[in-house]
């Protein structure tokens, strides 16, 4: 049996592929998106400041799960806390800061863009 040769044919350009959608995107803010910092952030939209004892019992969480997350937030800036006495009790408040209210605004219209976008296909 005779080899062929095939001589190579010319390559035709190959249609440049659609990147996904999460490539295109700008990537969420880890930060805020863990449900229970999302959780913290929104319950501070809404109110202009909130308790530790409040946002606990809000979030149906723990003293030590509440602290570490509203910890994070903190280094984050996107909250601030102010820690007194009322009596001889220890009382621990928090507030949204201006940059947190900004960063919770992008993340909220970030989100409603991924949802226009799925209900779009």
């Amino acid at each position: 049996m005779a080899k062929q040769n095939k001589a190579a044919a010319p390559s035709k350009p190959q249609p440049a592929r659609a990147k996904p959608a999460q490539s295109q995107a700008p990537t969420l803010d880890r930060l805020i998106h863990e449900p229970m910092r999302l959780g913290i952030v929104s319950a501070l939209a809404v109110n202009e400041t909130s308790s530790f004892s409040e946002l606990k019992d809000l979030l149906k969480t723990t003293d030590g799960n509440l602290s570490i997350h509203a910890r994070k937030l903190e280094e984050g800036r996107y909250i601030s806390c102010k820690k007194y006495f009322e009596g001889r009790v220890p009382k621990t408040e928090y507030r949204l800061t201006a940059s947190g209210r900004r960063a919770l605004e992008a993340y909220l219209q970030h989100m409603e863009a991924l949802i226009h976008a799925a209900r779009e296909k």
